[in-house]
């Protein structure tokens, strides 16, 4: 895209009308642009990824938010992103499909259930993420580094990636997680600065990129090979202008690597959809990310935060 195309996609953004996704009937097919469009079908390695999963009683965020993407990567790539310490959320996000209300007690044994997956499915890149645990006094730090190390023991070879909440703003319980050692650290800073008081249910801008900034010190002052990642929803209501500012701001925390998709509203309760982005403009973006940077950009409709994770993940 040329600086004339710029121009013409800054109009676009602010003249286009609103666009919602038809949440459909039973029966019927929602309705998306021809990009949005997923190829669907249960392969022998699906239904092996999924028998796996069911059998550890293990939770996925690529079932809980009902990701595009989960025939392509359990059934091609034989991966999963594990989502710990329940499938209950006490935050309320208006743009996620994850249930919120009071948790339930953690599970002892999902440590070693979640590790368990991870040797069974032979991977080299393991992506973890969680519900936030706001009613826990460590807001679930311990429980992050025992599968973390449970995952280490027992795959030695294969590449943690944690996905984590913001624990609350507390540093300590962050430099906890960060000293189990984790290959990759990513906080997803989700949508612009603007839309984030709107979008967020506690969440704060300026806090995740303190959460990333801190990952970034904690590496640097340990010399600790660590690449630290983020990911951005599009279709909100942002304007260009606020998304290159995001880039601006992540580059100022030093954060590695971005992967920016398409937001779809899993029901009409949920955040309406401004407008979809096609791959022209997705790959634009992923240019002006590029230069400002960042060493790796995954950039997409239907790319999420863990899309490709095993491909760009760590300094080695």
């Amino acid at each position: 895209m040329t600086l004339g195309n710029r121009e013409r996609l800054v109009q676009t953004m602010a003249e286009e009308p609103l666009v919602q996704i038809k949440i459909p009937k039973k029966g019927e097919k929602a309705r998306r642009p021809p990009w949005m469009r997923v190829k669907v079908g249960e392969t022998p390695e699906y239904r092996e990824v999924a028998r796996l999963v069911k059998d550890l009683k293990l939770n996925t965020v690529c079932q809980e938010a009902r990701c595009p993407n989960i025939w392509e990567c359990w059934g091609e790539h034989r991966t999963a992103t594990f989502m710990i310490m329940g499938d209950i959320c006490t935050r309320a996000c208006r743009y996620c499909d994850v249930t919120s209300g009071k948790p339930g007690p953690l599970d002892a044994s999902e440590p070693g259930n979640v590790a368990e997956a991870v040797c069974q499915m032979g991977l080299r890149h393991a992506v973890i993420t969680s519900v936030d645990r706001d009613d826990l006094p460590d807001f679930g730090a311990l429980h992050w580094v025992e599968t973390i190390l449970a995952i280490k023991r027992g795959s030695p070879e294969c590449a943690v990636e944690v996905l984590t909440p913001d624990f609350g703003g507390s540093v300590p319980e962050l430099l906890r997680v960060l000293d189990a050692r984790p290959d990759v650290f990513s906080h997803n800073i989700e949508t612009v600065r603007r839309l984030h008081p709107k979008m967020r249910s506690k969440g704060d801008y300026v806090r995740t990129l303190e959460v990333l900034r801190r990952a970034h010190e904690y590496r640097s002052e340990g010399q600790v090979a660590m690449n630290t990642k983020t990911g951005l929803m599009l279709g909100l209501g942002e304007t260009l202008e606020e998304v290159l500012e995001v880039f601006d701001d992540l580059r100022g925390v030093h954060c590695d690597v971005l992967t920016m998709g398409q937001y779809l509203n899993p029901t009409h309760r949920h955040a309406p959809i401004h407008r979809f982005y096609p791959p022209s403009e997705f790959e634009w973006l992923k240019e002006e990310a590029i230069k400002r940077g960042f060493k790796h950009v995954e950039s997409g409709p239907l790319v999420r935060s863990s899309y490709h994770a095993h491909e760009h993940g760590t300094n080695q």
